[in-house]
């Protein structure tokens, strides 16, 4: 099992403050692992990642609101996930949850009233439902409001987008697509990604510096943010995916991935869009 390093102990502060309300839509919580252990099918093991240490970064970039994730190293077992939720307050966080075929009705109601907004297919690190479970699974969460979320990488992406675009629920990709800048613009997968937004039915997360390709400051990254915030100003999310799950080499500044997209958004109007009224219309604050 590969280690990974565990997140900064100080977040550095960046050079502006989000605005009231603004949501990280994607961070993950590990731990404590004697209450809750990791799934042995996991394919990298953490540090953990606990409340307290995700609050002081929280704090540091003016986060009010938030969206935990469940990551792959739990499978299907969101109990973790949604204690997080519970202990933020269900007034300013929401989840997301994995999910297969074998949850009942009835469970998703229960993880509904805990704040659970949508399921994750992980086509990356896997551990969760397999695709082949993907439109079954979208027409059961359908009635519930719920949408679906997607990490996949942006060769998979372009043979998935047609699938995506043909779900009877909202559709939202994870890390700018899974894309690589060193593809351009012009490759298979961000084409396919600027398709799905142009249905209406997608939102992207703006969690930018996995897709880089000359790696830190992730300056590389900027013009493709820039090309999805001018497709799909409305459906634009952004997050730190705090604490940066599966790296080994190093760690990014979480004030400085906010720093990142202060430059890709510069205007008030359109932080205040991405940060706070977007994730207020899809998760329902």
């Amino acid at each position: 099992m590969t280690p990974c390093l565990p997140p900064l102990d100080v977040t550095p502060a960046p050079s502006w403050r989000a605005p009231p309300l603004s949501c990280d839509c994607h961070f993950h919580i590990f731990g404590p692992y004697d209450r809750f252990p990791l799934d042995p099918g996991r394919h990298y093991d953490p540090a953990a990642a606990l409340i307290p240490a995700y609050l002081r970064v929280a704090e540091a970039l003016g986060i009010g609101r938030m969206v935990v994730v469940q990551p792959s190293v739990y499978g299907t077992d969101n109990a973790c996930t949604l204690d997080a939720a519970a202990r933020f307050g269900l007034d300013r966080a929401r989840v997301v949850a994995v999910v297969d075929d074998s949850v009942d009705d009835a469970a998703l109601r229960e993880m509904h009233a805990k704040g659970t907004r949508g399921v994750r297919f992980n086509t990356v690190s896997g551990n969760g439902a397999p695709i082949e479970q993907l439109d079954a699974l979208a027409r059961r969460v359908a009635p519930l409001g719920w949408h679906i979320q997607i990490y996949a990488t942006g060769e998979s992406l372009a043979e998935l987008g047609p699938r995506l675009a043909a779900l009877p629920v909202e559709v939202v990709i994870d890390h700018m697509g899974g894309v690589r800048t060193a593809d351009g613009l012009n490759g298979a997968g961000f084409q396919a990604l600027l398709r799905l937004m142009d249905s209406g039915r997608a939102w992207v997360k703006l969690c930018g510096y996995r897709i880089s390709s000359s790696g830190p400051p992730f300056h590389d990254v900027a013009p493709f943010a820039r090309a999805l915030l001018d497709a799909a100003p409305d459906r634009c999310l952004w997050g730190t995916d705090w604490p940066h799950p599966s790296l080994t080499d190093w760690m990014p500044e979480d004030g400085m991935l906010l720093d990142r997209f202060g430059e890709w958004a510069p205007g008030a109007k359109e932080r205040q869009r991405v940060l706070v009224d977007n994730p207020a219309a899809l998760y329902g604050f």
